[in-house]
């Protein structure tokens, strides 16, 4: 799944994201603004365009090839002649770990016009399956706000179970916000 696409709905594929997925990123960054508003950390105006998506992918990029990072994208592909793509989310593994911890963190968004289709589940389980076999690792975590209902759901029909709250864990929307922590122990082997 890290090396191709992969089919998570009939419409919707997961793929590791190339350089040519700015403007992609910038356009469902903007039509989703309001709605990731609450749930981000600020951003500024460079953030929403391709030049701003650009530096970033490049960062992310870095990341991956040291193993740290693995960034897939939600991409759905269009029925125009021209068959062209579009950006309608992104779920990441963050700060992977190996050794004796073999762990990581997962965020996700979905673009406000793609709610509710199931997106973020199915993608979320493709990145549990992709953890384990392909990356051995042991456990996956992932934050939410506590007020973010719709993502804990998500969590836990991946099989997530809450751990703890952390208090003023991450700066979102102007403070430091307080997270319900879960976690998702992926197998049992030895490291």
């Amino acid at each position: 799944m890290t090396r191709a696409p992969f089919q998570i709905t009939p419409d919707v594929s997961l793929r590791p994201p190339t350089p040519e997925d700015a403007a992609g990123l910038a356009r469902a960054y903007l039509r989703s603004r309001e709605h990731l508003r609450p749930w981000e950390p600020d951003r500024d105006e460079a953030f929403f365009t391709p030049a701003g998506q650009s530096a970033r992918l490049r960062m992310q990029l870095a990341e991956k090839s040291a193993g740290r990072l693995m960034p897939l994208l939600m991409v759905r592909e269009s029925q125009d002649a021209a068959g062209s793509s579009d950006v309608v989310g992104a779920i990441n593994l963050t700060n992977i770990t190996l050794g004796p911890l073999r762990s990581a963190t997962v965020g996700y968004w979905i673009d406000a016009s793609h709610l509710g289709r199931g997106l973020a589940t199915a993608a979320l389980k493709a990145v549990c399956t992709a953890a384990d076999a392909q990356l051995g690792l042991h456990r996956l975590e992932a934050g939410t706000l506590l007020e973010n209902a719709a993502s804990q759901r998500v969590l836990i029909k991946c099989g997530f179970v809450p751990f703890g709250v952390a208090e003023k864990y991450l700066h979102i929307h102007g403070a430091w916000r307080d997270h319900r922590l879960f976690q998702k122990i992926l197998n049992d082997r030895r490291p």
